[in-house]
């Protein structure tokens, strides 16, 4: 199901408010900030662009990283997607921000 994924379904929510769901079972809202595509990270034999998104909470969170799943469009419940946290760096320290990479 991951190699499904394409930029283009995180383009339709942009903006927008979604739920992540957690390794431990646990939800939580988050934006779904920027999305940037990587043309130079892309195999030789690979359909699929690679790019990354950005998703930030929308309170304070303990979770670091992990195994996640998000509703995709047209995709439905995407399952084992790896979300990790990343520094505020100049952002509200009481958020939480995080990167999704898909190669």
């Amino acid at each position: 199901m991951l190699q499904s994924v394409k930029s283009q379904h995180f383009q339709a929510l942009l903006g927008r408010i979604g739920t992540l769901y957690l390794p431990d079972g646990g939800t939580l809202q988050i934006h779904i900030g920027e999305l940037e595509e990587k043309p130079l990270a892309k195999m030789r034999y690979s359909e699929r662009m690679p790019f990354c998104v950005e998703l930030n909470t929308l309170a304070p969170t303990e979770f670091v990283d992990g195994l996640c799943a998000l509703e995709l469009p047209e995709l439905g419940r995407v399952e084992g997607i790896f979300v990790s946290r990343v520094p505020p760096m100049g952002r509200d320290p009481a958020m939480a921000y995080f990167h999704v990479t898909f190669n």
